[in-house]
């Protein structure tokens, strides 16, 4: 039997998640298609979340990411920075390869957590925020992986050069169960052993994934 769950709560999480993904926001009717709901449900919907400031009209009128949503993001990185940090560190000193956990945003795809290694002399500086499609490099590439009907548990991707001439980059999808659309990755200016570092890849997205509580 499925658990019982709120209707109302889970369009309201929908909604804040649709517009924490969109800095230009969304109108009435827009998000209404984009939710598949009634214009009037969402109306409400936003009329509550506004008293909470967890979203906010602009001078348009669009929907935009409220002041405490924000605020929960900034609260949130330390404790993803806590949890996933040792993991990265431990992957990028064993390979000695800038390590790092990129999440899905819309159609793009941005590091939130970075780790180098501690005993190279030369890495690949990889900045938290960087983005790129969805569509390049093996991070972005791993998460469209991980999207499908029956994604190999066992799969990474790899990329030569696409983002960053002269980077070579290998990463593997977080399990799917836990809602967390994420890429656990490796990027260096050496090419890397597939064979030998994609199955660590594959083991630290798990570890990720878990420490995540995914």
């Amino acid at each position: 039997m499925a658990p019982e769950t709120s209707q109302t709560l889970d369009r309201g999480v929908r909604l804040m998640l649709t517009v924490a993904e969109a800095p230009a926001g969304f109108s009435i009717a827009e998000l209404a298609e984009t939710l598949e709901l009634n214009r009037t449900v969402v109306h409400r919907l936003v009329t509550t979340l506004v008293g909470h400031a967890l979203v906010s009209r602009d001078a348009h009128g669009r929907v935009v990411a409220g002041p405490a949503l924000l605020g929960l993001g900034q609260t949130v990185r330390p404790v993803l920075l806590a949890r996933t940090t040792p993991l990265l560190r431990a992957l990028a000193d064993d390979v000695g390869a800038t390590a790092h956990l990129s999440v899905a945003e819309g159609d793009e795809v941005v590091a939130v957590v970075v780790v180098e290694p501690g005993w190279t002399d030369v890495h690949v500086a990889y900045r938290v925020g960087s983005r790129h499609r969805l569509d390049e490099a093996a991070s972005g590439r791993a998460i469209v992986v991980g999207r499908g009907q029956s994604p190999d548990p066992d799969a990474w991707t790899a990329s030569h050069g696409e983002v960053q001439p002269g980077a070579h980059g290998i990463a593997a999808p977080l399990p799917r169960e836990g809602g967390l659309e994420a890429s656990v990755g490796l990027v260096s200016l050496a090419r890397l052993d597939e064979e030998r570092v994609g199955p660590l890849v594959v083991m630290a997205a798990r570890e990720v994934a878990r420490a995540l509580g995914s």
